[in-house]
């Protein structure tokens, strides 16, 4: 959500209940990942999406640095319950002043978490006409509860980084993937809303002011095609609603592929990382008698997958309802899924099957020298590196 400037060196960082990932992109005229790096994590440090252990992730934080020689300048994804973004439709209001009450008077009533405890932002994506015929705008607004950035950004300085910005990791996960298959200059993020916005916040003043993209001009229509979903299959599951490049709803549900390994493992006796790669090895194409294993293991790894898939089938559909309330909401075609969930054979293909969407496995051409499951783990903190 915050940064301070734009730096020709950025590492995107990308945290979850196993590990933590990182990508350095330099940027002159065209942006290019220079190195990446991925450091397991003890359970424990970072579930959920927030930090549980500040002192243990900035010890992690630092000793990957020091491996990989990243640069200092991170810009930090999240994606967790105490973020909320929502799209907001209002009458069209020039004055920047009027606005601002405007968007904080709505954001109080539709965001669900206290604003005196909160950092928000917005965002104007576009402009439209009501039924009867005067002018309106959409706004997205999110919020983000500052105890929680304040833990990041306690473990970030504890492994002497320098914060250049905090951003939604569904943000960076539109940039990496939209691109792709469109001549996109960026996606998502938020420009600078006023600077008495941020500087009322002393623990997060030093962040300066909203990392983001192009505040869309007066007039400028909302994008009329259908909307694309983004997923990223990781620890949690964070998804994403896109018009264009701009994204437009987000929501981060805690249950995700290592709830999936968690299961398996204490079924199985295993620990994380060994249920994690059970997974894998299993996936849901083969015949388990084609697999090879422990047979016990086997079955319990294919019936975890089952279920697992089911419920994320569930946390998909729940998503697209909410997302399709909204006022102004366009129709869903198609999904876009990244992270490490993506290895698992067959998944996407069950998910596609149950949910009625057609996926796509999101891969960033820039990524492509990779081996495909550093691509997939690294998507995220790879778009939170590019420039807007």
């Amino acid at each position: 959500m915050l940064t301070s400037t734009k730096n020709k060196v950025m590492v995107g960082l990308d945290i979850e209940a196993g590990s933590i990932a990182a990508t350095e992109v330099h940027t002159n005229g065209h942006s290019e990942p220079a190195s990446f790096g991925v450091l397991p994590i003890d359970a424990g440090v970072f579930r959920e999406g927030e930090v549980g252990d500040v002192e243990a992730l900035g010890d992690a934080l630092k000793e990957l640095f020091a491996q990989q020689k990243l640069a200092k300048n991170v810009r930090l994804g999240i994606a967790n319950q105490k973020v909320a973004v929502r799209t907001m439709r209002l009458p069209v209001i020039e004055n920047p002043e009027e606005l601002e009450t405007a968007v904080r008077f709505q954001a109080s009533d539709q965001l669900p978490m206290p604003l005196d405890q909160s950092v928000l932002e917005w965002q104007t994506i576009g402009y439209s006409t009501a039924e009867d015929g005067s002018p309106r705008m959409d706004v997205v607004a999110v919020a983000a509860r500052r105890d929680m950035l304040s833990r990041l950004l306690q473990a970030l300085r504890h492994a002497g980084l320098r914060p250049d910005g905090i951003d939604l990791a569904a943000f960076g996960m539109v940039r990496a993937l939209y691109r792709e298959t469109h001549d996109a200059v960026g996606a998502g993020g938020f420009v600078s809303a006023p600077q008495e916005n941020v500087a009322s916040y002393e623990e997060l003043a030093a962040m300066g002011e909203l990392q983001g993209g192009e505040e869309q001009p007066a007039g400028a229509p909302v994008d009329s095609g259908p909307a694309k979903l983004y997923c990223n299959l990781g620890d949690v599951t964070n998804l994403a609603v896109a018009r264009g490049s701009t994204c437009v709803f987000t929501r981060a549900s805690s249950f995700g592929v290592e709830g999936i390994a968690q299961k398996l493992a204490e079924r199985r006796g295993l620990t994380l990382e060994h249920a994690r790669e059970w997974l894998t090895h299993v996936g849901l194409e083969r015949s388990p008698t084609e697999i090879d294993g422990d047979p016990e293991t086997v079955k319990a790894a294919r019936d975890a997958l089952a279920e697992g898939s089911a419920r994320l089938v569930d946390e998909l559909r729940l998503s697209l309802d909410y997302y399709a309330a909204q006022e102004g909401a366009l129709p869903v075609d198609g999904v876009v899924a990244c992270g490490p969930g993506t290895m698992i054979a067959g998944l996407l293909e069950c998910l596609q099957r149950d949910l009625g969407q057609r996926f796509e496995q999101g891969r960033p051409a820039a990524l492509g020298q990779l081996p495909d499951s550093d691509a997939a783990r690294l998507t995220l903190s790879y778009g939170l590196a590019l420039e807007e």
